[in-house]
């Protein structure tokens, strides 16, 4: 009996003839974990997918890498769409990829990574968008679910710092597919409202729980919100689109209350102080221009006219009691010498002999006769004695 022997070139070939005939394994999605996977300086990209019931060989050539927006790791769950066809050299049959997205969460991601570079090339993350939050609000809206961990942190901490302030909650599906739509119309409510600042959040949870916080039309209207927004949406580690467009983002529903309400404690705190140091400021100044008046006051007085004639009359008096000085002691030092020259003039005065009972003569011319020749018979003469004088005529002389 003849039997048909083939070569292994020519199964292999009819066996990629039969998969290039199959239409389903020319464009077909498959999806499962990465693994072995190989990034070779050619630029082809070698991998395994694998799920819990089997492996199958992909490729990747260097032409299809532009559609590729991520880098491939070990593990990471993946939907290849490509073609099934076989390596005729060694017998086996491969997927050539086209294109690769990530699966579940990691497609999520790739989305997310997306729309944040089309708003941020938009301009909705420039910081000269972001306005202000105010320092003391009043009125605090809140958009987030009425139940739950996030809504009780908000309203405790609120009521700690500050239990005069305004919560006004308005309760929203921040989950699901209706959650976009309520969180936008909570949105718009509050900024009718005229709140003072808006917190937009929920509490912590996986990219697909948190998804409603990536929507475009959500970043759309916190962009466009005229009232300022705080994102308040997971745990510490979870970013969302509108953490990029809000005016402030908060790492939790927490922190977010605390960013939003002022501690009016320790506002009255800082208070008390500024009015102790204003009051010691006042008073130190006072006293410092107590002391300057007290300068000027006195030189006011060194320098006004009353002053000036005050000091001309003390200088007056000080130059009376000086010349008063000096004339008594002129007056008593002539007064000395007079007295001396009195005694000398009593000591050489006629006056004195006269009081011993001498006596001088005199002519009619009031000189003095000392000599007999001086006068002649009959000459009147004037006789002066102690206490007066006498009339005499010469009748004689010897």
């Amino acid at each position: 009996m003849m039997r048909n022997v083939y070569t292994v070139g020519q199964v292999n070939s009819y066996i990629k003839n039969m998969f290039s005939q199959d239409f389903l394994l020319q464009s077909l999605s498959v999806k499962g974990e990465v693994s072995n996977c190989k990034y070779h300086s050619s630029g082809h990209i070698y991998f395994t997918l694998k799920d819990m019931k089997g492996t199958i060989s992909c490729v990747m050539f260097a032409g299809n890498r532009s559609g590729l927006a991520f880098r491939m790791i070990e593990g990471m769950q993946v939907i290849v769409q490509g073609t099934v066809d076989v390596y005729e050299r060694d017998g086996k049959y491969q997927l050539y990829a086209k294109s690769i997205e990530q699966d579940g969460a990691g497609a999520l991601y790739e989305k997310f990574e997306k729309l944040k570079k089309e708003l941020e090339e938009q301009g909705m993350f420039a910081p000269e968008y972001k306005k202000p939050i105010p320092r003391y609000a009043r009125k605090i809206g809140v958009v987030t679910a009425p139940t739950g961990a996030a809504v009780r942190d908000i309203i405790n901490i609120a009521t700690r710092r500050n239990p005069y302030v305004q919560l006004i909650l308005y309760p929203a599906i921040v989950q699901g597919e209706a959650a976009a739509p309520s969180i936008i119309n909570g949105i718009h409510a509050l900024e009718e409202m005229q709140v003072d600042v808006i917190i937009v959040g929920r509490g912590g949870g996986s990219i697909e729980d948190l998804w409603a916080f990536n929507e475009e039309c959500v970043a759309q209207a916190v962009f466009d919100c005229s009232i300022p927004i705080i994102s308040a949406v997971g745990h510490e580690t979870d970013i969302t689109i509108i953490d990029y467009v809000a005016d402030l983002r908060a790492p939790t529903p927490s922190a977010a209350a605390e960013l939003a309400v002022f501690d009016v404690f320790l506002t009255l705190q800082k208070i008390r102080e500024q009015e102790n140091n204003l009051n010691r400021l006042m008073k130190n100044k006072i006293e410092w221009n107590k002391i300057r008046l007290q300068a000027f006051s006195a030189r006011v007085k060194m320098n006004s006219p009353l002053g000036k004639v005050r000091e001309k009359k003390t200088w007056l008096m000080n130059l009376e009691e000086k010349l008063t000085y000096a004339m008594n002691g002129q007056i008593a030092e002539k007064r000395h010498s007079l007295e001396i020259y009195i005694e000398k003039l009593k000591g050489l005065s006629p006056l004195d002999k006269l009081n011993q009972g001498f006596s001088y003569v005199s002519d009619e011319r009031g000189r003095t006769v000392t000599d007999i020749n001086q006068v002649q018979v009959g000459d009147s003469l004037q006789i002066y004695l102690k206490n007066g004088k006498l009339a005499a005529s010469v009748t004689g002389k010897e």
